[in-house]
This record gives C-alpha cells, structure tokens and sequence, in this order.
C-alpha cells in the first residue's frame, strides 16, 4: 500500500510504498542528521506480546536479556538458530503490560508464526498490530510550538499505551549491559547515533503527511540509509545472509546479553567470542565516485589488482626487461548496504573474510568495472578469543 505521504511534492517510491526520496536526496539527509526532519517508515511492521510471562518468555527465547525491562526503556533482541545464525531481529519496547516489537515487514508473517508455536502452556499472546500501528522515524523527538499555551508539544502523535510514550530509542550508541563491542570505543560513529522509532496510529498518518513543509520536513529511506551506514549500524534485512553471526557485525554490542543464560544458538555465541573468530568481519567502505556509480547490494568485493613485474626472458640484446603484470582479483566478500553520504560521498557496508588484510586496497565489481574502496575497519580479524585460553600442546609433541 502506497503511504499517505505520497501525496508531499517530490514524492519517489522506493518500492515498499513509502518515499525513497522527495527530489532532495542530500538535503533531506542533512535535516534528518540535524534532527529537523522524519522518515516515514510506516511500511515496517509491529508485533505485540501481552500477558504476564511475555519478558521471561522471549527471555527464553532471544538473545538479550529481557526479564525485568522496565517500562519504557529500549532494548533489541535476536532469534538465532541452533547453529548461533541469524533469522529474526526485533526492536523491543514495553509499557508494563504489552511487549512491542519492531521489525521489518518481511518479518511480520514468519517471526509472529514461530512464537505463536512456541507459546506452549505460557500466558502470552501474540498479535499483529501493523494494520492499526505505523512507524515514524527520527533523529530526535521533533517538538512544535504549543498554540493553546506555552512550551512546545511533539509534533508527531506519539501512541501511548499505559501510560507510556511508545518512542524506541536506539541502543546502539553505547555498549549494552552484558554485551560487548569489537569496534575501537575511541572512534565508534554510533557515540553520536540518535535514531528512535515514533508509534502512531495508522490513522494519525493522513494529518501528520498534510502537515505544511515548514511545519513538518521529510527525508525519504535513502537519507536514513546514509545515516545509518555511516553510524556502522547493521539491519536485518541488509547485512544478514544465511550464514551470518552477531558477531560478524558487532551486533553483539547492543542485541546480546553474554551472562544471561540459555537461548537457542547461546552455545556457538559463546564459543565464537571466547575462544574462536567468526569467519566473516563488517567493514565501512569509502568508495571511488569519480566514475558517478554506485553498486548495488551483494556487489562482488575484491583485493584490488596489484601491478607487479616479471622478466622477459626473450630480450635478445643480453639483459633481460621487467615487464608489468597485474594479478587477478580475489574475491573477499561483498556489499550489505551502499548510500551516498552529504559529507562523505559514496559509502557502503560490506562483509569480507576475516582474514582479510586490514591494511589492503579493496574495490567493488560493477558490471566489470573496478571502483577503488578504501576499508574502515568495524570488526578487526583479532575480534573474538576474548578467554585468552592458551593452546595445549599436542599429546606426545616434544618441547624444544
């Protein structure tokens, strides 16, 4: 369904029915940076969890520890396999009686099945609000002049539920209780990340898109990508493929509890990050935008060819000639996410082999052609064997 914001000037769909942009890609993304504009996420979907045993219950389940939230505060969660992969992410938000969870759209249909199945003798109830609940996204909470008195009120209608404004806040600008980052602390990008989620009602949405442009500014999804790109923040349907693992993506950083017990897939997340690696690194990319193209996601990335030099044994004239070469390209991984940034031109997300040179020249495949990228290290090779168990010498093998 096309959302009610189509009807701004400038209006382009990015083929999930909400705005890819409005005529203004950069500029939107400058006003939402500064907190002065929303992006209209309202094609995303809300599942609600209710009754008594709902935190212990996805406690049980997830990767975060969720007994004991209190009402209103922001948390993410993760639903992995037996083998510690990805399959489901929510955002989690409760009010002290109902548990919402954000995710994405495709999410809706397969993650709220799985825990109505799994619901056992337990009281919860799961349900589907994305019919009568839209997402509103921001950098800040916007506020406008009150007409009726003094002060300012929130200019989107924020859903309240028991007693609770229904705003998620990012976690993801500080390491989480019980979680742990791999990325230098030092020069994190998500330290300045702000992003929240806004609850409204679906029908709220019609006033709020016929809001005046000085009232309300707009950016679309491709201003939000850059953000998020630039903040190394990973999303489910982006950066996950069928092999992926939090720690591949720092997503250990905000969405994983490593204390709080047993959870399907806890034995891998445990024994990836105490005594292995994980097979796989995120990296930020800066691009080459000389030649003005952007490669799409799942872009080929390569070790950029090297010039070398051989001997021409062939030289008749007595000496032989060095003779330039160029070694193949190998391939190393490929792009989750790419955007044009306002300040930092073309970016991108990318997973590549861990062992990886973290100091080599990479470039990404667009239809044969080779644009230079230049790697921001998020995951290091080193991340991982946080124990520090040493290795036992083989039985039998002689010290010397």
């Amino acid at each position: 369904m096309v959302s009610p914001f189509s009807s701004r000037d400038g209006f382009v769909d990015d083929g999930s029915g909400v705005a890819a942009h409005y005529g203004n890609p950069l500029g939107e993304q400058r006003l939402l940076a500064r907190g002065a504009a929303v992006v209209d996420l309202s094609d995303r979907g809300v599942l609600t969890v209710t009754g008594p045993d709902r935190l212990s219950w996805l406690n049980s389940l997830t990767s975060q520890a969720l007994v004991g939230l209190a009402p209103g505060v922001s948390t993410e969660t993760l639903l992995l396999d037996a083998n510690g992969r990805l399959e489901h992410a929510a955002r989690v938000l409760d009010d002290g009686e109902t548990a919402w969870l954000l995710v994405d759209r495709s999410e809706v249909a397969p993650l709220g099945t799985w825990l109505d199945r799994m619901r056992f003798m337990l009281r919860v109830e799961v349900a589907d609000r994305t019919g009568d609940v839209a997402t509103i996204g921001s950098m800040h909470d916007l506020l406008d002049d009150d007409r009726d008195g003094d002060g300012t009120v929130p200019l989107v209608p924020v859903l309240t539920s028991h007693d609770t404004a229904l705003v998620w806040v990012d976690p993801w600008h500080e390491v989480a209780v019980g979680g742990h980052s791999y990325a230098d602390p030092d020069r994190h990008p998500g330290h300045d990340w702000t992003y929240r989620e806004s609850l409204v009602r679906r029908s709220d949405l019609d006033a709020l898109a016929a809001l005046p442009a000085e009232r309300l500014a707009v950016a679309g999804t491709l201003a939000l990508e850059a953000l998020r790109i630039e903040a190394w923040r990973p999303r489910l349907s982006t950066e996950v493929d069928e092999r992926t693992i939090p720690h591949e993506l720092d997503w250990m950083r905000s969405a994983v509890h490593l204390t709080k017990g047993c959870y399907r897939g806890q034995e891998t997340v445990a024994k990836v990050h105490n005594i292995g690696h994980p097979p796989r690194r995120l990296v930020m990319l800066h691009l080459d935008g000389s030649d003005g193209v952007l490669p799409e996601r799942g872009a080929e990335v390569v070790l950029a060819p090297v010039v070398g030099s051989v001997t021409d044994e062939s030289d008749t004239a007595g000496g032989a000639e060095p003779v330039a070469e160029a070694t193949a390209p190998r391939s190393v991984g490929h792009v989750t996410s790419v955007a044009l940034h306002h300040e930092l031109g073309p970016v991108a997300l990318a997973l590549v082999k861990r062992g990886t040179d973290e100091s080599a020249p990479l470039a990404v495949v667009v239809d044969g052609l080779m644009i230079a990228a230049a790697q921001e290290i998020v995951v290091p090779a080193s991340a991982g064997a946080a124990a520090g168990v040493p290795r036992l010498p083989r039985l039998g093998a002689v010290r010397r």
